[in-house]
């Protein structure tokens, strides 16, 4: 899937992942994909709850070794 810009949330725990997920999609316009790399369990559940409340779209949860992979659409 293309994204716009790449985010390595690897390591960190909750709430950080959706703290620092924040921060990078305000770099991105409106309608740019970030693809975001977590290794939280929490991080599934907190992703979707985030792109809901925020207006933004949560295009694809899949996992890839052994980490979660997000693709969010910057709404």
């Amino acid at each position: 899937m293309h994204f716009d810009k790449e985010f390595d949330a690897s390591g960190l725990a909750c709430p950080m992942p959706i703290v620092k997920t924040k921060k990078a999609l305000g770099d991105l316009a409106a309608g740019q994909v970030l693809r975001v790399v977590a290794t939280d369990p929490g991080s599934v559940c907190d992703m979707d709850a985030f792109a809901e409340q925020a207006g933004h779209t949560l295009l694809l949860s899949t996992t890839e070794n052994s980490k979660y992979v997000f693709f969010l659409r910057k709404g």
